[in-house]
């Protein structure tokens, strides 16, 4: 058997943001320093995964919450946008690289994860195409740098999950979210408006379509921090709202409903919201001349204690 280190590459570094070490570090330090650390240590985050151009401010929220001096192994959950699952996946590498540095794999957890029989296994070139998982190293990186040898990363690409399924996942993962040396990362945009989307959900009553549009995602913000996975799931199933990381958030309310269910009290809060642009006329966000980040892209982070 070989023993050569399979290594994933920061495929979308110098596109979706700067493939320079120095630059990127400094521009990440820049965002976190503007915002409070007033829910540290979080347990849990969820956060964006469009362009740093885009979310790297809205993003920097939820990072500033996590504790590096107490974090030792994070979580993260991202959904998939290039293939169908219907379960989750596991990736086939050892390193994942970035331009501050290499993000070690856990082994272990994954051998545990692959012993369920639940997952399957990405190829690299699903890895490496696939971004929802990637926006969320480099922050990562940054947030732990204090303590860049003691954590490791178990990167789960998540399905198009049938309610069941996030209820046997959330179940799989509650022993690890219960860990207070675990730390979640959630990845997921909030809702994608407009023609590219076929996506197109207006009330009236709340003004400007971008005013519909954040309406309708506080909605959705109010019952994830309810904590009912079951709420959740028919609020997506009223307003189809194009949350692409709803499958990782279904399964993280899950895995938090089983730990509630032993006694353990938790909390979860939204600490803010931001959208890429505002959508005022039905041609917003068709013009696919922006790397594709011209649509409505509500990116919004929050954590739980």
């Amino acid at each position: 058997m070989s023993n050569r280190v399979l290594c994933r590459e920061a495929s979308h570094a110098g596109s979706w943001y700067t493939a320079s070490g120095p630059q990127l570090s400094a521009q990440l330090e820049g965002w976190l320093s503007q915002v409070q650390s007033t829910k540290r240590p979080a347990r849990a985050i969820i956060a964006p995964h469009a362009g740093y151009t885009y979310c790297g401010s809205c993003a920097a929220h939820a990072y500033k919450q996590v504790d590096p001096s107490i974090t030792r192994r994070i979580f993260i959950l991202g959904p998939s946008h290039h293939v169908p699952l219907s379960r989750c996946a596991l990736s086939s590498v050892d390193i994942y690289r970035t331009p501050l540095y290499d993000l070690r794999i856990d082994q272990k957890v994954y051998a545990e994860l692959w012993k369920t029989g639940m997952f399957e296994r990405m190829s690299l070139q699903t890895d490496e195409d696939e971004h929802s998982i990637e926006m969320h190293l480099p922050y990562t990186a940054k947030a732990m740098e204090s303590h860049k040898d003691e954590f490791t990363i178990v990167p789960v690409l998540v399905g198009a999950l049938s309610e069941t399924k996030e209820q046997e996942f959330g179940k799989l993962f509650s022993k690890y979210l219960a860990d207070p040396c675990n730390l979640f990362v959630v990845s997921s945009d909030f809702c994608h408006w407009g023609q590219r989307f076929r996506y197109s959900y207006y009330d009236e009553s709340q003004g400007e379509i971008y005013r519909s549009i954040e309406h309708l995602d506080k909605m959705g913000m109010s019952i994830i921090e309810q904590l009912d996975p079951v709420s959740f799931s028919n609020y997506l199933k009223k307003y189809h709202n194009t949350i692409c990381g709803r499958h990782p958030i279904g399964v993280l309310l899950n895995a938090i409903t089983e730990l509630q269910k032993n006694g353990m009290n938790m909390s979860f809060s939204f600490l803010n919201y931001a959208q890429s642009s505002q959508c005022r006329n039905w041609q917003d966000s068709s013009d696919k001349g922006k790397e594709g980040w011209c649509q409505n892209v509500v990116t919004s982070k929050n954590q739980w204690l």
